[in-house]
């Protein structure tokens, strides 16, 4: 912690079964008072993983805004998303558009990306009536309770992410490419380790394959890192997932994910996956006004079903491209 900073005001309060909780008093100022304990907050993140931070008293994005710059060192775009986000600011995002009575299970943010988030941010403008939580897991503690022979799977092979590209569900190819010109999508693919292919009736499909396991670029701790339950077929509500099946093939569905090296991720490996998910979770009610702090590496983040209307901003933080995720050559893919 830097001289200048002062302490954080209060003890970090530490309980199983929830992330660190921090109480604030920042007046009238939430954006001033993030400053000030901005070396404090990243700190706690890093002896922690997240921190929840109440009492800001954050009503509204711009404050909300304003209090995210004063943490990070920079915000980055939302790229390749999996579904919608409403854009605030330049780094500023609504919660993914999910539906409500679904969960989203555990994942880390863009870890199918070649670049993502070290660091989230989340306010919450408006705390749902019931539900709607956003829990955190360790991923190292994740990773060692994982079956040995699973995670060496995973290590040796990585995982492939699949997705079909429509203006019907998930996220379009101009809400994830942020253009849906052609040429300007297959330069991203090719610059971001992407195989590509246009099918006849215009439709795009993309594959990404990259590592499951990597290296805290800070702490040097192995963690699991990636979304291969959260996007595979198997998490998906089962008249959700019917549906889509009937619709769009089973070669079709918006996202899938599989072994690296190809292979299907069976039913069995997603119910295992998010078993161990869920014995690792710990969670705090959102209440009008909470910041909370992710480290997205060290730390999967998910979202409970809720009732009523929530509305939580989220910004990206701190890019991080490490060099501890191994990518495979990739080459474009055409068909007629």
């Amino acid at each position: 912690m830097s001289p200048s900073s002062p302490t954080l005001p209060s003890e970090v309060a530490l309980a199983p079964g929830s992330p660190p909780l921090l109480r604030a008093d920042a007046g009238d100022d939430p954006a001033r008072w993030a400053s000030e304990h901005r070396d404090g907050l990243r700190d706690v993140v890093a002896g922690h993983g997240s921190v929840l931070v109440r009492g800001l008293g954050l009503n509204d994005p711009a404050t909300a805004e304003a209090v995210f710059r004063r943490l990070t060192d920079a915000l980055m775009d939302d790229r390749e998303p999996f579904a919608p986000r409403r854009r605030y600011a330049d780094g500023v995002y609504s919660s993914t558009k999910w539906p409500s009575t679904q969960p989203m299970c555990m994942h880390h943010e863009l870890s199918y990306a070649l670049e993502f988030p070290g660091l989230l941010l989340y306010a919450c403008l408006e705390a749902p009536a019931s539900g709607g939580a956003t829990g955190v897991a360790d991923a190292s503690a994740v990773l060692d309770a994982l079956p040995a022979e699973l995670t060496a799977r995973f290590e040796r092979e990585g995982w492939l992410l699949t997705r079909t590209y429509n203006d019907e569900i998930g996220a379009s190819v101009a809400e994830a490419f942020g253009t849906d010109d052609r040429g300007t999508v297959e330069r991203y693919c090719r610059t971001h380790a992407i195989d590509f292919a246009w099918e006849s009736d215009g439709t795009l499909r993309t594959r990404q394959r990259r590592g499951a396991v990597v290296r805290h670029p800070v702490s040097g701790r192995r963690c699991w890192f990636n979304q291969i339950a959260f996007l595979n077929e198997w998490t998906m509500d089962p008249e959700v997932r019917e549906y889509l099946v009937d619709v769009y093939g089973p070669d079709g569905l918006p996202f899938n994910t599989r072994f690296g090296g190809g292979d299907p991720v069976g039913e069995d490996v997603v119910r295992v996956i998010n078993e161990v998910y869920d014995a690792h979770t710990v969670r705090e009610p959102w209440r009008t006004g909470d910041l909370l702090l992710v480290d997205n590496i060290r730390t999967a983040h998910s979202r409970e079903p809720f009732d009523g209307p929530r509305e939580v901003l989220a910004a990206l933080g701190d890019p991080v491209r490490p060099t501890a995720i191994e990518h495979t050559e990739h080459s474009e893919v055409r068909t007629a």
